[in-house]
């Protein structure tokens, strides 16, 4: 219905440019908003009062000339000028059923659309460091991803969905070492573990898988390992400068081979848990990039180059800096330590210079809202390796907090006190887990309610969506049980009888369907397709309360099912997008 009226009004804008009330060079964007009581009709556009001051007339003036250049069509019943100029649209009722048909002829396809013409997206999310389990602060930002990549190619773009995966630098060093140090414990090594090291039992799960293959051949004695090492913190020391240390040791101790093979076995570990837990949580990629590869293929020491030639880069108390403050950033920032090392911005430069020499379109990283900062500095980086810096779009999700009656769970990847991702997911399950992770915009704070996600009432969200599709699965089988006929042609014959208050919302609801599905995917907030879906169950739910569907009257009866099995089609796209079971009984 929108697409119809927004051509009859391009209509009558090209009719008024042929007689010279609208210049021809006038971009002309029709706005169409529907409207929120139908005292005022069903849509509404501002379009005379935005080009009121080029056309050098009064608003409603230019309104009354645009509604009689209109096309006479049996869609539109009523045309009003309101208000400073505004034009209400009242639609034929009996040709808002035509969405019936439409839906019916398009199935699973129904929706979508070609708006992004093909444009290269890649989205990256989640990208958590492969330092331990994925924990439920991470789901958000997985089930906020994978929704909106799934959105975008919904409505046409060519979408490449990535996990930056952050193999290299200290924090893999600190679990490396932290495994190895748990190995020597297995070994029966009489270790003191570091106060900075990773404390999660799966740490001592890795060393124990090393220590069953490999026996002894890491094993190093006690001695050696603590042997002039700086105090950890609860000696009276510096914690960091006591991690540090032991590392350096572990690398010298082991060897370059040895030290890869513990690094090696943990990461791999880490990461295939990572995969396994996000494939089971309805989540996939096209590309696991690993920042590793950067680093051995020369693509930092290239990126860097590059910033050096365009005259970004300075020398200043012995490390490398990056002039990043001229370029909107609040201060530089180094990318070359005094020891020569990289840092993880280095890293992330050299990252970004990759997704540009990819040519994608578009580049949206999706990130913790603990990120903001780094925003600025990422734009200015790309701005100085000669990119657009608005090829870039940062989206932020707020972690989850997640409560266990009144008392909150604290989640320390480091101490191994938090609750996993994969916990979550079998305590609640994935549909509620995803439903709920996206129920709200991503830059709001959430709390999760366990006891909501997994009650079986009206109060649940997933659970009434869902049951809104089993409803109309369990009418289905009614009539098979009961033997009565179906004919879906006289059905879509007698949609006109379909007059009643409850059928005519849920026309009007099934009929936003796409245009709700073009705005969440361009504004990327999928909780908008959540609210929508809500809004459809809660008007076939009002209308299942109100009315039989097997009626006597074959024709009413066919209609009926028609409008209904509308409902559950589109129930079911916008269930798939979201990757949520559409299950037929509950």
């Amino acid at each position: 219905m929108r697409k119809k009226l927004e051509a009859l009004i391009q209509q009558a804008v090209v009719s008024l440019k042929k007689e010279g009330v609208i210049a021809e060079d006038i971009n002309v964007n029709i706005a169409l908003e529907r409207t929120r009581g139908a005292q005022h009709g069903d849509f509404a556009t501002n379009l005379a009062m935005m080009l009121a001051k080029s056309a050098k007339m009064n608003p409603r003036q230019l309104a009354e000339k645009l509604v009689a250049a209109l096309p006479q069509d049996s869609a539109v019943t009523k045309v009003e000028i309101a208000g400073p100029g505004f034009i209400n649209f009242f639609m034929d009722s009996s040709a808002q059923s035509d969405i019936i048909k439409l839906i019916h002829e398009h199935g699973a396809d129904f929706g979508r659309s070609q708006v992004g013409a093909g444009k290269k997206i890649q989205v990256e999310f989640v990208s958590a460091n492969p330092t331990g389990p994925l924990h439920v602060g991470h789901g958000r930002g997985a089930a906020y991803g994978s929704v909106i990549a799934d959105l975008l190619e919904a409505v046409g773009f060519t979408v490449h969905r990535e996990y930056y995966v952050n193999d290299a630098g200290r924090q893999m060093d600190i679990l490396a070492t932290s495994i190895w140090l748990r190995y020597l414990e297995e070994c029966g090594e009489p270790m003191r573990f570091p106060d900075n090291g990773y404390r999660g039992d799966y740490v001592g799960d890795i060393a124990r898988d090393i220590f069953r293959n490999a026996k002894n051949e890491y094993r190093r004695p006690f001695e050696l390992v603590v042997e002039d090492i700086p105090q950890d913190e609860a000696q009276g020391g510096d914690k960091e400068a006591h991690i540090d240390a032991l590392i350096a040791r572990a690398k010298i101790l082991l060897g370059t081979a040895g030290y890869r093979d513990v690094f090696q076995a943990g990461l791999n570990n880490i990461l295939d848990d990572i995969k396994n837990d996000l494939l089971e949580f309805g989540v996939n990629y096209q590309e696991w990039f690993s920042e590793q590869q950067l680093m051995d293929d020369g693509s930092v020491e290239k990126a860097l180059k590059r910033l050096q030639a365009s005259g970004h880069l300075y020398e200043k108390d012995g490390a490398t800096w990056f002039a990043s403050s001229t370029l909107g950033d609040e201060k530089d920032r180094v990318v070359i330590r005094e020891n020569g090392q990289y840092t993880y911005f280095a890293s992330d430069i050299a990252y970004h210079a990759n997704k540009l020499d990819r040519g994608f379109d578009q580049i949206l990283d999706i990130w913790g809202a603990d990120h903001h900062g780094y925003i600025p500095r990422v734009k200015a980086a790309i701005q100085a390796l000669g990119a657009d810096a608005s090829k870039l779009k940062v989206l932020l999700v707020q972690f989850a907090t997640l409560y266990r009656g009144e008392e909150k769970v604290q989640m320390s990847t480091r101490s191994g006190e938090f609750v996993t991702l994969r916990q979550l997911r079998d305590e609640v399950g994935k549909d509620a887990a995803r439903f709920f992770y996206v129920m709200r915009r991503s830059e709001q704070h959430m709390d999760f309610d366990l006891q909501l996600a997994t009650s079986k009432t009206s109060e649940n969200p997933v659970y009434y969506v869902q049951y809104a599709h089993a409803r109309v699965c369990s009418v289905l089988r009614h009539l098979v049980e009961k033997n009565l006929p179906r004919d879906i042609v006289s059905g879509m014959n007698a949609l006109a009888l379909l007059t009643e208050e409850h059928e005519l919302a849920l026309l009007s609801t099934l009929e936003r369907y796409p245009e709700m599905l073009e705005r969440a995917a361009l504004t990327h907030e999928p909780h908008q397709l959540i609210l929508y879906l809500r809004e459809l169950a809660n008007d076939f739910h009002t209308y299942y309360n109100a009315h039989q569907f097997l009626v006597d009257d074959a024709k009413v009866r066919d209609a009926r099912l028609n409008l209904i099995c509308a409902v559950k089609q589109v129930l079911a796209n916008g269930l798939q997008l979201l990757n949520i079971n559409t299950p037929e009984s509950m």
